[in-house]
């Protein structure tokens, strides 16, 4: 008899995305098309998925294995919708693909904003939570109540120094990114990113600034621009530097989804990507590929940024006692044809 796992490889997807569409799980987004090949393969390999009080007693005899039964929760970091953040799905599918590995489950997903209400925070830890993924740097008091709740917590690319961290390097990707452009021959190069208030106080933005300087690189006020983390926002800013005249030749952009936004925005603008500007983002989310035109982007391994904070979270709870640490993944410059 054929195994999700199977299935899985023969649809191309992860096993916890087969695991969603044969239990028509509604609340993570996904494709027409992503459906019909699991279904497709599930049909092909004759699957059976297995009933539910025998996976329950499986994963009871799994869980007896590795110990106690225990609850995990994840806090995502997103703005506007729940599930809308391609680059925090991905790490929460390697999170969850990790874990379901290990025979366990995921007890709740909320979002920073969510737990900004302290009655949906209360719910989340009114029974024992053995661990907890943090996606961002939480307000003081609401990571005083949770580290006070949790045995164990892992960040991922927080700020928290008494928790372990999987991060990457922001200024190093930023950096890379300058010398991407520079070495296509851009050499008014632009960045996008962050808000507002805290923009030149960021990683990437110092990474930005840096190799500009190292390359002898012209820095100028009016090619650094907001994106506030919104497409549409990030978008206005780019037609607003065009209508000034401020466009520069090409833009670094902090994330894959403000660079979609930002080449969306050139588009209706009628300016040539990349002949006219180039752009380049950062993480390699999946759509990046099928942008147009496709996307050069820092690739980041962010599927196993998920899967190396559930092991590192696995590993508190078996006993490891060492001390908290950063586990900073590499990156790699993907050219394609945005550049």
């Amino acid at each position: 008899m054929s195994t999700i796992r199977e299935v899985a490889a023969h649809a191309g997807v992860s096993p916890a995305t087969v695991s969603r569409v044969i239990n028509h799980d509604t609340t993570y987004k996904m494709t027409e098309e992503t459906k019909e090949k699991i279904w497709r393969a599930v049909a092909e390999l004759n699957y059976k998925a297995p009933s539910a009080s025998a996976s329950k007693a499986k994963m009871a005899k799994r869980n007896l294995a590795n110990g106690p039964a225990h609850r995990f929760g994840v806090v995502l970091n997103v703005q506007g919708g729940k599930y809308a953040d391609p680059y925090y799905l991905t790490v929460l599918s390697g999170f969850e693909e990790k874990m379901l590995e290990c025979g366990y489950d995921i007890a709740f997903v909320h979002t920073n904003e969510e737990f900004s209400n302290k009655m949906v925070m209360t719910s989340a830890f009114s029974e024992p939570l053995s661990g907890l993924i943090i996606m961002n740097t939480l307000s003081k008091d609401v990571f005083s109540y949770v580290e006070k709740m949790t045995p164990h917590i892992v960040g991922v690319d927080t700020l928290h120094s008494s928790i372990d961290n999987i991060a990457y390097d922001h200024y190093t990707c930023a950096f890379l990114a300058v010398e991407h452009l520079k070495n296509c021959g851009y050499k008014r190069i632009g960045f996008i990113g962050g808000c507002k208030d805290d923009i030149r106080s960021s990683r990437r933005f110092k990474g930005y600034f840096s190799a500009l300087f190292q390359f002898g690189l012209e820095y100028n006020e009016d090619w650094v621009l907001p994106s506030n983390w919104s497409e549409e926002y990030c978008a206005e800013m780019v037609k607003e530097a065009y209508s000034k005249g401020h466009l520069p030749d090409a833009y670094f952009v902090a994330s894959d989804l403000m660079a979609i936004a930002v080449l969306r925005a050139l588009y209706d603008l009628g300016v040539s990507v990349p002949k006219d500007c180039g752009v380049i983002g950062l993480s390699n989310i999946e759509i990046s590929r099928y942008s147009n035109p496709p996307l050069s982007t820092i690739a980041i391994p962010v599927k196993e940024m998920g899967r190396v904070a559930a092991q590192v979270l696995l590993d508190r709870l078996n006993g490891d006692t060492s001390p908290k640490k950063v586990i900073t993944l590499g990156q790699e410059v993907l050219r394609r044809s945005s550049t």
